[in-house]
């Protein structure tokens, strides 16, 4: 696209390519399933077999297993997939492959067996590999004339990929906790598919771009751009890559890959496929992972070591910054694994009174007002192309009407619900600890207390005591009416009322597994004001929503006089992001068993993590380009993405011990970790600012 074509098409939207707003909209629906998927999956697979919503009943330690193989190979295929796109497809063949890809993986995960599940995680792998690193590409080549437009775009284009966050993560949530897992899941497919239908319905808009380009254009533009200077050229000649080079990256590709699959394949199948190499009480894959670290390491250091002083010098800088990544997102990506569960059982998510409409208050606008923003994007979108692409714009309609029935049905069913006190019978048993009667803080004996269902058996040393719970629900009831409940949580504290559908599920359910169904008989004692039960996906959405708050804010400050180096902003980012733990050690110490704390304690600890993202986003992939020779980027932009991946393997694998650590010692003590550890790494790197500042040799 030529600078004249840009600014005298017809079919501009707020200043922008018409497609820039199509690309826009892909991503976002891509966004919207991605995440909406993503604060289901955890939940679904740890959420009690026996309940309200029953999931599998996995063990948090084996559901961040295999949440962080997927994590983790996410950011690994996109190497690959842009690869095949430059070699073979075009960024806008690859983009459709991807979603059709994912649109096939989402529709698997609905069918809600565990060979769907694998079925369609590994889908959601492959199609994001082909998927992620070609639609920012697509608006790099729409840019390339007109560079000074760039920034601009990408801003619209991140807040599309924030908007599909938001309402993926708030809307398959509600649906999925409220009606059912397979709701969530496929209307995550659902919008999957239709956000594919219409960038490809969007073709005649793109005219050639995002086609495969030819050799010798390619060639042509790189050397137009001086991607490739002669000097960098010579520097590649000097210093290819060996062959042992290669024979070690085959072998560190192997064990990464191999570890990534063994980790949940030994938790969950007792498949050890590492178990030759156990030392010890030392799992296998522990040695073998080490052993290919250090192998790893091997290779970075005797490659960089092989380059001139300068570039030598700029790229250790990098490997630093790489490694320091790694301990953000171990911390950072807690919210898709033990926040979520947190969240569920550990947070007080009942609301009455004044602050249940102080609540449905402001869910209202934090939705309807970006929801009516967007579609007056849409409506210029439509108004603009309509004629060019009829068919993409009726989709894209199609969605909107589709997504504000959904919001509408979602703060109709809040705003009218009814609360009601309910009592039930429950078994009270004294909490022994050390031998001795546990005691809280005002010295008050503290019981565990267990509902009767329809089917326990009491013995006659049974403490019978009669509970009370709040719930809200849509059906009218008057007080003294009988009705059954079950827990809609894994600790018997939060619970839902059963319709005659779920009463018949529930039984069944019971007779399948062999267990008891859960259902709790109990009578209605009050009707009280208002209420209402937020979910636990809301408090995801909130990341998405402080990005969006405080981005141009942030992006200010870097713009001007305070803008500080690259190693402070990497301080700041890991420091603030631990002052968002340290405020939930805080408010969970001390907390009894069974105990919920305050959700307040959980939206600051969102908004420092955002906070925190803000500072350290802006140096990430941008010191790629800057610190690294033109040749080397896409190696390099491996690596990176190398370093996010074992980030967000670890941070599943460590928010998988939420229990086990808890049990041992305590809440508090789970949470202190993630605020010890990316807080001295922040001091740390902030510390290394004079040996970066010299490694950088000028690079700011």
């Amino acid at each position: 696209m030529s600078k004249q074509d840009f600014f005298n098409r017809d079919s501009q939207v707020l200043g922008h390519p018409a497609g820039l707003f199509v690309l826009f909209f892909t991503e976002m629906w891509e966004r919207f399933s991605f995440y909406g998927m993503r604060v289901l999956l955890i939940n679904f697979l740890t959420m009690a077999a026996i309940g309200y919503n029953p999931g599998w009943e996995w063990s948090a330690e084996n559901a961040g297993a295999l949440f962080g193989t997927y994590a983790m190979l996410l950011y690994i295929t996109p190497i690959i997939g842009g690869i095949i796109a430059d070699k073979f497809t075009g960024y806008r063949w690859a983009v459709v492959i991807g979603s059709v890809i994912m649109t096939a993986g989402h529709a698997a995960m609905a069918f809600e067996t565990e060979l769907s599940l694998y079925l369609g995680l590994a889908l959601l792998v492959l199609g994001t590999g082909f998927f992620k690193p070609n639609i920012t590409s697509i608006i790099s080549e729409m840019y390339k004339d007109v560079p000074e437009k760039k920034d601009g775009a990408y801003t619209i284009f991140y807040m599309g990929v924030n908007a599909g966050a938001f309402f993926g993560m708030m809307l398959c949530g509600y649906l999925a906790e409220r009606v059912g897992w397979s709701w969530g899941f496929g209307l995550a497919g659902i919008f999957m598919l239709l956000g594919t239908l219409q960038f490809w319905l969007a073709k005649p808009l793109f005219g050639g771009i995002g086609d495969k380009p030819g050799a010798v254009e390619e060639l042509e533009e790189i050397e137009a751009d001086g991607v490739i200077t002669e000097e960098e050229k010579e520097i590649i000649k000097h210093n290819p890559f060996t062959l042992l080079d290669k024979i070690l990256i085959a072998i560190t590709a192997i064990i990464g890959l191999g570890y990534a699959i063994n980790d949940p394949l030994s938790k969950i199948a007792g498949i050890d496929m590492f178990s030759f190499a156990a030392v010890g009480d030392f799992d296998g894959q522990y040695v073998a992972i080490i052993i290919g670290l250090i192998l790893f390491l091997y290779l970075v250091i005797t490659r960089i070591a092989r380059y001139a002083p300068i570039v030598r010098d700029r790229m250790i800088a990098f490997i630093i910054f790489a490694f320091f990544t790694v301990f953000f997102w171990m911390s950072f990506e807690q919210g898709a694994t033990s926040l979520i569960l947190f969240a569920r059982d550990g947070v007080n998510r009942t609301l009455s009174g004044d602050s249940a409409i102080a609540y449905n208050i402001v869910n209202t606008l934090l939705t309807v007002v970006p929801l009516a923003i967007i579609t007056y994007v849409l409506i210029r979108l439509f108004k603009a192309t309509f004629k060019r692409i009829p068919g993409s714009n009726l989709v894209l309609a199609i969605c909107f009407i589709g997504v504000w029935g959904v919001v509408l049905w979602m703060l109709n069913r809040d705003w009218n619900a009814t609360a009601y006190e309910v009592s039930y019978q429950a078994i009270e048993t004294p909490v022994i600890e050390d031998g001795k009667q546990k005691v809280d803080e005002s010295n008050n004996p503290v019981y565990l207390y267990t509902p009767i269902s329809d089917e326990t058996k009491l013995s006659g040393a049974d403490k019978v005591v009669t509970q009370k719970v709040r719930i809200s629900e849509q059906e009218k009831f008057a007080v003294g009416d009988q009705i059954n409940i079950i827990t809609k949580d894994n600790t018997n504290t939060t619970f839902g009322f059963l319709s005659e559908e779920r009463l018949a599920e529930a039984r069944l359910r019971g007779e399948k597994i062999g267990r008891e169904s859960g259902v709790i008989p109990a009578q209605i004692s009050e009707i009280q004001s208002n209420q209402v039960e937020v979910t636990t996906s809301w408090f995801s959405i909130l990341n998405s929503f402080f990005i969006i708050a405080f981005a141009s804010l942030f992006s200010k400050l870097w713009d001007s006089k305070y803008n500080p180096s690259a190693a402070v902003k990497y301080g700041l980012g890991l420091i603030i992001m631990a002052m968002g733990f340290g405020l939930l050690a805080f408010g969970s110490y001390g907390v009894a068993e069974g105990v919920k704390v305050s959700m307040i304690w959980l939206i600051l600890a969102y908004l420092f993590h955002t906070l925190g993202e803000l500072c350290l986003s802006p140096v990430g992939l941008s010191y790629v380009s800057k610190l690294v020779p033109a040749r080397m980027i896409a190696f390099m932009f491996g690596m990176w993405y190398l370093a996010i991946a074992i980030g967000n393997k670890l941070a599943a694998v460590l928010g998988g011990q939420i229990e086990n650590i808890t049990s041992q010692y305590s809440l508090s003590t789970f949470f202190l970790i993630f605020t010890i550890v990316p807080a001295a790494a922040g001091v740390v790197i902030m510390l290394l600012h004079p040996v970066l500042k010299r490694l950088m040799h000028g690079v700011k």
